[in-house]
């Protein structure tokens, strides 16, 4: 069995800098951000190392996304060349911070299997995952939103 490279898509494989917007008032308009992601540009800096990835691994998408955009983001991910590889999505009602959503999905996901790299943006859901012991990358080529690291951390949305 191949290791698995587990990839965010918000902040590292999708630029999500013209949605911010939706997040910058109160209360946060979580469904036209994630609605608007069907315009996401992709990012080529992700786009490379997924691609360098699935030469050696299972790519997985671990994502902060909820349920409700499953078919939109496949949507996407088929589009603009991404690997193939299953998507791990929140639950459509759980609005924990990534920081505390994400890595027990990832421990689900690593059940049986060595994970190689897991690959995210956010600096909390980062040390989260070193802490928990997993071989992290920072993905710092989209640049850092306080509106949106704010509102995860409000809302738990992404």
């Amino acid at each position: 069995m191949r290791p698995l490279a587990v990839f965010d898509i918000d902040g590292v494989l999708a630029d999500v800098s013209h949605r911010v917007h939706f997040l910058q008032c109160h209360p946060a308009d979580w469904r036209s951000f994630f609605d608007a992601a069907q315009d996401d540009v992709p990012l080529p800096e992700g786009m490379a190392l997924s691609s360098e990835a699935a030469k050696d691994c299972d790519v997985v998408y671990l994502t902060g996304r909820p349920e409700r955009c499953r078919s939109q983001t496949e949507h996407w991910l088929s589009t603009h060349g991404f690997p193939q590889g299953p998507i791990v999505m929140r639950s459509d009602g759980d609005h924990r911070p990534a920081r505390r959503a994400k890595p027990p999905l990832l421990r689900v996901l690593a059940r049986g299997r060595i994970v190689a790299v897991v690959v995210d943006d956010d600096q909390d859901v980062c040390d989260a995952y070193v802490k928990a012991g997993w071989n992290v990358l920072q993905a710092r080529w989209a640049g850092r939103s306080d509106a949106l690291h704010q509102a995860q951390e409000n809302d738990g949305r992404t």
